[in-house]
């Protein structure tokens, strides 16, 4: 997707131009994707400006670290600032904001322990990641011949740079024969995620998504539609499920920070349920636009607010 640059991103402490925004040549983590990042979304609130669950984001950030042996010289709270200082220099109101940590340039070779690490946090707008009609009347979706990484092979539920390789392959082959995105089986057949989103699977009015074991993300937009479906009491459970299963489902639907809640409403040309957005998805995107507004005071502490 196409952005608008903004004047200032954040490094290493301060703020510098965007035009400023590099990493040398020889960075370790361009060479051998040891880096990490998190994508979070700042929403407009009825009291202002709120980043979307940012301490969470900020905490899985340095989780992924500490899986690729990193160690983030800022600690979550300072990220945390750092983000807000970054939307208010660009006068940004809702937007996407992308932190990123990565191995710097010390030598060459694989191995990075002893490396310098630098870190970025930039924020621009973005709209509806999937497109807003996708997010209106659903997309379309193909199951990948990619296979999804194996978390015997690369920390799964890390947001590591260097796995998105396996996604970006997915994606492009689905756009390559006409589908808006790609669904992934893990290593044993069972389903895993999207490119970049979770799945989540609606039957007989009990949701089902795969479960951590399956080698997906832990993602927080995940996270906190399990919470909210559970809390309109609706039977929400993990557990593997095959490919056949979602050709048979109610409803299907991504999350993901850049894709909130997706509507799915074609999979491998096959129609889901109506064809259009079910009930079960229509009801947790009201709600979750609700809780993003700031219209829910049930979730409040959800939004942390830029001020």
């Amino acid at each position: 997707m196409q952005i608008e640059p903004p004047d200032k991103v954040w490094k290493n402490g301060g703020l510098i131009a965007w035009k400023d925004a590099n990493v040398h040549a020889l960075s370790h983590g361009l060479h051998y994707g040891t880096a990490v990042f998190e994508g979070i979304r700042c929403y407009e609130t009825r009291n202002g400006l709120a980043v979307f669950r940012l301490k969470d984001h900020m905490t899985r950030l340095h989780l992924s670290a500490k899986a690729i042996n990193m160690a983030i010289p800022h600690s979550v709270d300072e990220l945390c600032s750092a983000t807000k200082e970054v939307i208010s220099a660009n006068g940004l109101a809702s937007c996407y904001i992308r932190p990123i940590s990565l191995f710097g340039a010390s030598g060459i070779g694989v191995n990075p322990i002893g490396y310098p690490v630098d870190t970025f946090i930039m924020a621009f707008p973005l709209g509806a990641y999937l497109g807003e009609d996708g997010i209106k009347n659903g997309i379309r979706v193909h199951t990948s011949s990619w296979r999804r990484t194996s978390g015997s092979s690369v920390p799964a539920t890390a947001k590591i740079c260097g796995s998105y390789v396996n996604s970006a392959l997915a994606v492009m082959e689905a756009k390559q024969n006409g589908f808006d995105e790609a669904l992934l089986l893990n290593e044993h057949g069972m389903v895993a995620e999207g490119s970049g989103e979770n799945l989540f699977v609606v039957i007989d009015d009990e949701i089902l998504t795969p479960p951590l074991s399956t080698g997906i993300l832990s993602g927080i937009t995940r996270n906190s539609v399990m919470k909210i479906a559970s809390s309109l009491e609706h039977r929400v459970t993990e557990r593997d499920i095959s490919r056949g299963e979602l050709y048979l489902a109610d409803e299907l639907f991504f999350t993901g920070s850049a894709a909130e809640i997706t509507p799915i409403r074609e999979l491998d040309r096959r129609t889901v349920g109506t064809g259009k957005p079910g009930p079960v998805t229509k009801i947790l995107q009201a709600r979750f636009r609700d809780i993003v507004a700031g219209e829910n005071s049930e979730w409040a502490d959800w939004l942390d607010p830029v001020r």
